[in-house]
This record gives structure tokens, sequence and C-alpha cells, in this order.
């Protein structure tokens, strides 16, 4: 049996393994020939308090013992032609993560995906950034992989009582990701590499029987006696199936008007709203690891910011490193914002959604729209952003000192935003609460991060799609939709994920609930 240690040594002797052996065999107090085969299970930057080190968790093994083989986990996909249809809306991980649990559990998925293929959407994204060209079916934030196909990649959750985390990231590995991530405290795989990922996921799921359906738009369930019998999309198709999955994402404004005119079951929730703010990445990196002489062999570095102003928590989200801001609207006459990065985070810029929180009591001035109060709220803010860039996806923007001190930026720094910016007052642009808390919190974060409140920052406007406004609720013992048998609402969209893990963790447990469900089904 291994020991298992925790070590913490200079970046440069990450690649080094008779460094790590030495390393090891003195924290065991041990002569380093009794160490044999040193194995890597955690690593992550510890950067708290002087030079930055790489924090370790290994497995270490006695001189002449080896570690039993590390064989890849096999994932039984099975062959589904022919079996009972489950109906997916929504090619993103909570709807190709059910799809893939779908093949474990004998069960043929129907996905049903408004945009296009992931290779096929690049040339929308090219339109939307160069062009300002949108289509309301195919951006960032729709087509196949959904938001998390061109975002960051980013991995890391706090959803592992929900399901097995491990699982995901090794079905990742075994459709392209690097195998650093089962090991990365905070995992990423980048912008490049996650649309490959994403075909060979469609690759998996159509070679063992089952079926994709791009371009094709749902505009309805059908349900019959309280039970969803399948969808129709908006060429009056019918797919019918033994169960519908949900997974539309946190973008999906129609599919929660869609649900509201039909009377299932919807409920207003929190979220959170604000800018993404934008520096230089050498100078996220001078602060978090101590000066200019911090080694070169350390990532770009990251940050996560939380401050308590009265009323409201405001708090940094999706932080990306090395990366680049990016338009994200879904419908033309909007303006959102988001953030991405690719598997190097090589740009010259660090970005960070900053938001603050949305309470319910802020849709009191929305009532009369009833459990879309919120989600009329934020198309409301979303438009105004669009008239103040220009009526364009240019980005209202202002600098983060004059948007603190309430001034109109005489002149913008530069930036990662493709569609440009335009000199805006955020700070009275923004609902005034929103506003205020933001102005709060970036003095906050001024103290705890020197550096940080700088006129070298750039806010873009506005960082509105966090989480959805919207809640289908679900009993959460069968992950049914509380009226209607059958219908499976997860991940973003429907309120129950916050990224691209938690999302394919909730898909992945409906698939197993579908399963449980439809047990008489599959042994007939």
């Amino acid at each position: 049996m291994p020991y298992t240690i925790n070590i913490a040594i200079p970046p440069e002797a990450a690649a080094d393994t008779d460094y790590l052996r030495q390393a090891a065999a003195q924290a065991l107090h041990l002569a380093a020939s009794d160490v044999g085969v040193v194995q890597l299970v955690r690593r992550s930057v510890d950067a708290r308090r002087g030079k930055a080190r790489l924090q370790l968790q290994l497995n270490v093994y006695g001189s002449g013992e080896q570690p039993l083989d590390a064989m890849p986990p096999r994932f039984d996909y099975r062959n589904v032609a022919g079996r009972p249809p489950v109906i997916i809306v929504g090619a993103g991980p909570a709807g190709l993560f059910a799809a893939l649990k779908l093949l474990e559990q004998g069960l043929r998925p129907v996905i049903l995906e408004r945009g296009k293929n992931v290779k096929e959407r690049k040339r929308d994204i090219a339109k939307l950034a160069h062009d300002h060209i949108v289509n309301p079916n195919s951006s960032w934030c729709f087509g196949e992989g959904g938001a998390g196909a061109y975002s960051d990649g980013k991995l890391y959750t706090r959803s592992s009582k929900r399901g097995n985390v491990a699982h995901i990231l090794q079905q990742l590995v075994q459709h392209g990701a690097n195998p650093d991530i089962l090991v990365d405290a905070h995992p990423h795989i980048g912008t490049d590499r996650l649309p490959g990922i994403v075909a060979n996921i469609r690759q998996t799921i159509c070679s063992c029987g089952g079926e994709y359906h791009f371009d094709t738009h749902v505009t309805g369930i059908a349900v019959k006696n309280g039970i969803a019998k399948g969808v129709v999309d908006e060429r009056g198709t019918r797919y019918e199936g033994v169960a519908v999955v949900l997974a539309t994402g946190h973008s999906a404004c129609d599919v929660y008007e869609m649900l509201d005119e039909q009377n299932l079951a919807l409920e207003p929730k929190p979220f959170a709203l604000g800018v993404r703010v934008e520096h230089p990445q050498e100078l996220i990196n001078e602060i978090q690891y101590h000066g200019k002489g911090y080694s070169p062999l350390l990532p770009a570095a990251t940050y996560s910011l939380a401050a308590q102003v009265p009323g409201r928590g405001v708090f940094s989200f999706c932080m990306c490193p090395g990366g680049m801001v990016v338009p994200s609207a879904t419908a033309p006459g909007e303006v959102v914002v988001n953030g991405m990065s690719g598997s190097q985070r090589s740009s010259p810029y660090a970005n960070a959604g900053i938001v603050a929180q949305v309470s319910l009591a802020d849709y009191a001035p929305y009532e009369r729209f009833g459990v879309l109060a919120g989600l009329r709220f934020r198309q409301e803010v979303e438009r105004a952003m669009f008239a103040a860039g220009g009526a364009a996806q240019s980005a209202p923007a202002q600098r983060l000192t004059d948007f603190v001190e309430g001034r109109i930026s005489s002149s913008l720094g530069k930036t990662s935003y493709i569609p440009g910016v335009t000199s805006a007052p955020l700070h009275a642009l923004l609902p005034a609460f929103v506003s205020r808390a933001l102005r709060q919190a970036f003095r906050e974060f001024g103290k705890k991060m020197r550096g940080y409140l700088t006129a070298e920052a750039m806010l873009l406007a506005v960082e509105s799609r966090t989480s959805s406004p919207v809640r289908i609720p679900r009993d959460p013992q069968t992950m049914q939709h509380v009226r209607i048998a059958n219908l499976y609402p997860c991940g973003e969209g429907a309120g129950y994920a916050g990224g691209i893990t938690s999302s394919a963790i909730d898909g992945a447990s409906c698939a197993e609930r579908i399963a449980q469900q439809a047990s008489s089904i599959l042994s007939a």
C-alpha cells in the first residue's frame, strides 16, 4: 500500500522525478533508496505567503513496489439502435452527458439542438464578433456543446454531493481532454480544445445508435393526461419518447415563455448581474505572485473575490486568466458579455465577471410579468446596454477607477473585446442597487489585492448570464417536473447547475432516474 503525502515544491522541480523522490523520502523520514514510484494525485498553486510554490499530493511506493496499472475506466456504452428513445432538448453539457449515461443504461438518446454543429457554429460566432450580426439559434450560447463549447472550459465544481465528478472528468479525457484535468485542483480544458471533444462525444453517441437533429427548435411539449409524450418543433414535427430531458441552458428565454404559455409550473429565482472587469494579466500575476520575480513556469494567475456590502453580496464569477471578453448576445437588440480562454491561457489580458446578487425583492417593479419578472428585468438591462453601445455589439465601457468615482471615462484602454467598446457611464446605466454594490465592493477588492483598483482595468457591461432568473421546479427524488410526469428539467436552464461539470452531473443524474422509471420497458 502506498503512503499518501502532501508536499510543497518550487515550480522548477515539478518535472524532476529525482527531486520528488528525495522530497518524498524526507517527508516520510526514509532513505531515498527506500522510495520507488512517486505518483501524482493532486496539484495546485499555493501563493498565499511569499514565493509561490506548487502543492502536490503524492502516492509514494516503496522500493521495488509497483502501483497497480492505472487502467482507464471502461464505460459500457451499449448499442441502443432500436431501443426505446429518450428525447433530449439541448446539446450542452447537461444534454450530452445525459445522452452518454443513457447509452450506459440501454436507452436511445435523440438529441434536438436548435443550433448548428460545433464546427459550423464558428461562422456565426465570427459574424457576431466582427459584423455584429446575432443569429438567435447559433451563437456563443446556442449550438452543439452549449455555452461551454467556446468557453474556458473550467471544470471546478462544488457539486460533488450531487454525483460522480471523477466519472465526468474521465469521460472528458476519454473523448480528448488532457489527462491533467484529473489531478489539477482547478482543471480547465480551453476553447481551442473543447469543440473537438464535443465532436468526439457526438461520434460516440451516434456510433451507438443515438440520434442528433440540428437546426431543430423545440416550440412545445407534447403532454397527455399529465404525462410528457414528446416535443414539437417549429416545423410541426413531433418527436416522441419514453421521457423528455429539458436541457436548454440559461439563455433560452423562449423556452421559459413556452412553458409559461402551456401553464407548466415555473418559479422565479435569484441570480446575479454586473460587469466584466479586464486587467493586464501581468498585473494580476504580480499581485498574486508577490512581485515581478515569480517563476515563468507558474500558470497565468487567477483570483477569487467576494465582499458583503450593505444588503447585498458581490463576487467574482468565471475568472479567465490569459483570456478574452466575448459577445454573448442571443437576440438582436441586446449586449451581453462573457469571458473565455484557450488551453494555454496565453492572452495578455485577465478578465472576470464581478456581479451583485439580485433578489426576488428586486423584481418588484416587474411583478406584472409574474414568474418571468426576473427575465424581463434582465432583458431590460441588456437592451439598455445595446443602446449605450451605439445600437451594435460594441460594449459600453468605463475605466474601473472612473466607475468607482462616478465619472465618465474621457479615454478607454486596450481591451480584448473584438466588437469594440464605447465610453459610457456604467455607474448610472446599471440598475442603481447593482451600481452601488459594485462600487463599494471594488473598493474592498482594492484593499484585498493591492493594485487591483486601477485605471488600467476596464469594465465592460453587461455580465448578466451568470445563471437563470427562472427555475423549472422538479421533484427532488424523481427529478421529474412537479406537474408533468416524464419531463426532466436539468442543468443551468432549469436552475439546478452552474457550469460545465455540475450541468454534466445533473444531466447524468436525470438519465439514471429515467432508466429507473423505464425499467419495465428495458426488461421487456
